[in-house]
């Protein structure tokens, strides 16, 4: 499968969380050609900080695989990480980051700074970015404005 293949995945999860009333981020992890983990934004229904997409997804992978190492792995994701999640990124040694919309208020694989190619860690992590960048803003634009009209009413 293709990079788009795989992040189409990861939009496919981001709706699941649109349709709970949850900001649409979502994620996959994918190891030998398979999708060992998935997640989708669930902060709002757990109330927990750490229910973000891409830590769900990186749990379910770490159970598949059996450790907490995640080498070889790629995690598609529908937002840049936020540094939270960068740095469980780099602290899992997952391989390669593919995501879609940058995230201009807390983006750190690239647009506030770069944690998963930080030089001072001992792991940094490939990187490519805007892959279906216009599909994953436009549920976010979209979940945003809907969220907007409806405190209005």
């Amino acid at each position: 499968m293709t990079d788009e293949q795989y992040m189409q995945e990861a939009i496919q999860e981001a709706k699941k969380a649109g349709e709970q009333q949850e900001v649409p981020i979502g994620a996959v992890i994918v190891h030998d050609g398979k999708i060992i983990g998935r997640g989708f934004n669930m902060r709002e229904s757990s109330q927990t900080t750490l229910s973000h997409a891409e830590l769900l997804a990186m749990e379910e992978a770490n159970k598949y695989i059996g450790s907490w190492r995640l080498e070889d792995c790629t995690l598609y994701v529908t937002l840049e990480p936020c540094p939270m999640c960068a740095g469980a990124i780099v602290q899992s040694r997952i391989k390669r980051v593919v995501y879609g919309a940058t995230d201009p208020k807390a983006g750190c694989a690239g647009t506030l700074m770069n944690l998963l190619d930080e030089k001072r860690f001992n792991h940094q992590v490939e990187m490519k970015a805007g892959v279906m960048e216009a599909e994953c803003r436009t549920l976010l634009t979209d979940f945003f404005r809907a969220l907007r009209k409806a405190k209005k009413k």
